[in-house]
């Protein structure tokens, strides 16, 4: 057997993250399967108006493909729809897109996470359910928090990080990217975001009594997870500015 052939993979569950055309009739699809992590592959004919493929490769639809290859870049041999999870739609679709794309841009490819996937289906599910602003934002922060302590980088939301006591609710705090938050005294040109004890404690227990809390903590994620981009653009949260400049908002 040929060795781009050699390795075989067979109905594992999946969602597709993103898919783009590649040559005429195909598709290059970045899955994210349970047992062995992101996996691009081409879908050869995908794009063909009668191939069985082309309603099976959508974001957030549950289910089992089949691939085969040693190389990077995988070929889709099968793909099955698993069914029982809705699909999330309006405001709770643009974050199900953020979800994809924090996955593409921080996930290695083939580095195996099945607890990150169980929590991925989990917050689909539950963004699917709606609930509001204050329940997907919840979703979101749980999700972010979850995907950096899989990357190892683990956020430290209990203590501080000099002295190892209990995060005071009624302190303020710098959370420094590579030790966790300590002390803020007000020091003049501190480049690390401020954030009350209180939101360290509401993120560590995913639980956000106040908008103003869900706000500093949505804050501190954005600056923490930009860190870990370095220089990657997160194109879904430029998509949300824009709507919302539209309707007004400031």
């Amino acid at each position: 057997m040929p060795r781009s052939l050699s390795e075989r993979h067979d109905d594992e569950p999946a969602y597709v993250l993103h898919a783009y055309p590649y040559k005429e009739t195909s598709l290059i699809v970045e899955a994210f399967a349970r047992e062995r992590g992101r996996v691009g592959m081409v879908a050869r004919g995908a794009k063909r108006p009668r191939s069985e493929l082309r309603g099976l490769l959508q974001a957030f639809q549950p289910i089992a493909l089949s691939w085969a290859g040693a190389a990077e870049l995988k070929t889709l041999v099968k793909a099955e729809w698993r069914g029982g999870v809705p699909l999330p739609a309006g405001a709770s679709l643009l974050a199900a897109f953020y979800l994809n794309e924090l996955l593409l841009k921080l996930l290695p490819r083939e580095d195996p996470h099945p607890a990150l996937w169980d929590a991925y289906e989990g917050a689909l599910t539950a963004l699917a359910a709606g609930g509001g602003a204050a329940a997907q934002a919840s979703v979101l922060r749980g999700f972010e928090v979850r995907l950096l302590a899989e990357l190892g980088y683990a956020l430290a939301l209990a203590r501080e990080a000099d002295t190892g006591n209990a995060i005071d609710p009624e302190a303020r705090y710098h959370y420094a990217f590579d030790a966790g938050p300590r002390r803020h005294a007000g020091e003049p040109g501190a480049h690390w975001p401020v954030v009350r004890g209180a939101t360290l404690i509401a993120l560590a227990e995913q639980r956000f009594p106040d908008p103003s809390i869900a706000a500093e903590a949505k804050q501190l994620m954005r600056e923490v997870l930009d860190h870990h981009l370095e220089s990657r653009r997160i194109e879904s949260r430029r998509i949300v500015a824009d709507l919302r400049s539209l309707d007004g908002e400031p």
